[in-house]
């Protein structure tokens, strides 16, 4: 868990975003001649960064950055606070121009923290890796080879379900339910709510609807006929899935801590994505 006390921060940035870099130099800086200790992480895994001994992570560039700053300091229960180098984001909190007044609210203690439900993923069967991954978006079972779909036997709270024929499976959370859900037109889900969300990637079926689980329904992806998936958590971590191995999907152990500064309001950043215009 994270020390409240503690004096030291990080910096996770976008390597790929020359703004997000300078930024951070800045912000280091910031950081530094208030007497904190700082810990810069941009992608080459040489920081060395200990979550357990930090106050915050700060993630500087997209809705990417975030979910990647978010596993780096899950365990340790660190407030994540998101400073937005994409478009409109839905887990960043502030803009480029306003991190001077951001660190400061965070130093006196002026914010929140809002939880979003993750999820836990095990996969199980000959030669797997008994480590376990945390998705704070969602886990994406999908076809490896193009042209053809691949069958998924689906289990729920351990009764056998359907088996789809699709170009995949995705499971997310709430928060995730705005990212490849949606574009998969899956529904979106108030990041508020705890539940997990089965939606099937381009089902050859008549059943193509998504389904909105409670937290304790526990999901499991078994692969079928041999054609070969991957999967992803997050849409970064992929792992081939061999044939006599399981995807085990269920809500984690322990929440993402999101920094916030007053009300976010949801519905607002969603008509904003959109270009949703009122009547």
């Amino acid at each position: 868990m994270a020390d409240p006390f503690s004096r030291a921060v990080a910096l996770v940035v976008n390597p790929t975003r020359p703004a997000a870099k300078e930024l951070a130099a800045r912000a280091r800086s910031w950081w530094e001649a208030k007497g904190w200790t700082v810990v810069v992480d941009d992608g080459d895994g040489q920081s060395g960064l200990a979550g357990g001994r930090l106050a915050f992570a700060v993630s500087l560039g997209g809705d990417g950055t975030m979910l990647r700053t978010v596993q780096l300091v899950l365990e340790f229960e660190v407030p994540v606070l998101g400073v937005n180098f994409g478009n409109l984001g839905y887990l960043t909190q502030v803009e480029p121009e306003g991190i001077d007044q951001a660190f400061s609210r965070l130093v006196a203690g002026d914010y929140a923290v809002e939880q979003r439900m993750t999820l836990e993923v095990e996969i199980v069967g000959a030669g797997a890796d008994p480590s376990r991954l945390v998705a704070l978006n969602e886990v994406t079972l999908e076809r490896q080879a193009p042209g053809h779909t691949i069958h998924v036997a689906v289990s729920i709270a351990g009764r056998p379900f359907l088996t789809y024929a699709a170009d995949g499976i995705i499971v997310a959370t709430p928060t995730g339910s705005t990212a490849y859900n949606l574009s998969a037109r899956g529904p979106i889900v108030s990041p508020h709510l705890r539940a997990m969300i089965l939606t099937p990637i381009s089902p050859h079926m008549l059943f193509d609807r998504s389904l909105v689980l409670e937290p304790d329904e526990a999901v499991r992806l078994d692969l079928l006929d041999g054609r070969r998936a991957v999967l992803s958590v997050d849409g970064s971590i992929v792992v081939p899935l061999a044939l006599d191995q399981s995807v085990l999907v269920s809500a984690g152990a322990q929440a993402a801590r999101i920094v916030r500064f007053g009300q976010r309001d949801f519905h607002a950043i969603l008509r904003g994505k959109f270009g949703l215009a009122d009547r």
